[in-house]
């Protein structure tokens, strides 16, 4: 058993060379507001959901990016909503966001 239902990475890296990266869209931002709405939602915690900070996943074209585990369920995403989305049917109801997949 893992120990969290959901581990998510969101990856806020900041690259220095001036190349694309998801810090340039947002992705500090969304990532503190995913981490407030677990949190707000109770779902954090052991046996819960966890959301971290992660450097760079190479997945920049598609950026930002987040991906789940233990599923391993990658998704890029633009604003608060698609945020909510991805908790309400993936940490919330095991349902893979199709449309957020990539």
């Amino acid at each position: 058993m893992s120990y969290y239902k959901h581990h998510v990475f969101i990856c806020t890296n900041q690259r220095e060379d001036g190349r694309s990266c998801c810090a340039d869209r947002d992705a500090q931002s969304l990532c503190d507001y995913a981490k407030e709405q677990v949190k707000k939602l109770k779902l954090n915690g052991p046996g819960k959901c966890r959301i971290n900070n992660a450097g760079c996943m190479d997945r920049c074209n598609k950026g930002p990016v987040l991906v789940v585990y233990p599923e391993a369920v990658w998704y890029t995403f633009q604003n608060q909503q698609d945020i909510d989305q991805i908790i309400q049917e993936h940490l919330l109801n095991d349902r893979i966001v199709e449309r957020l997949k990539i």
